[in-house]
């Protein structure tokens, strides 16, 4: 299985931006799909994470209730929904796939994509 990450772009404070990360290959269960980003000069965040096979979610503290993350199985597509945005938003979005129902850096298999850029202007 491989992840592309897409879906960055340039947004005002307090817009939204959906990010798709689609997963190829044949196998789409067992796994837990996570999202992370990265702004310069910062350390990887790591933001949310569902279960493919539950569909139990994970938030960090800094994006819950403005990002929604969720699946499309039929699709092997993970969204994450953002809403209100603020500037400190901007960062390298990245998805990756762990093994099993949660996104503990043990149990990564599929290492974080190149990521796409989210800009958020005030």
């Amino acid at each position: 299985v491989q992840l592309q990450a897409s879906g960055g772009g340039l947004v005002q404070a307090g817009g939204s931006l959906r990010l798709p990360c689609a997963a190829s290959g044949s196998r789409f269960d067992g796994v837990a799909i996570g999202w992370s980003r990265q702004a310069p000069g910062k350390e990887r965040e790591g933001l949310s994470c569902i279960s493919i096979d539950d569909g139990r979610t994970y938030y960090s503290d800094s994006v819950k209730g403005r990002f929604t993350i969720s699946s499309d199985n039929a699709k092997k597509t993970v969204f994450l929904q953002m809403n209100n945005l603020k500037p400190e938003d901007t960062a390298v979005y990245s998805c990756a796939a762990f093994l099993g129902k949660l996104c503990a850096p043990l149990t990564l298999i599929i290492p974080w994509t190149q990521g796409t850029l989210v800009t958020v202007s005030s």
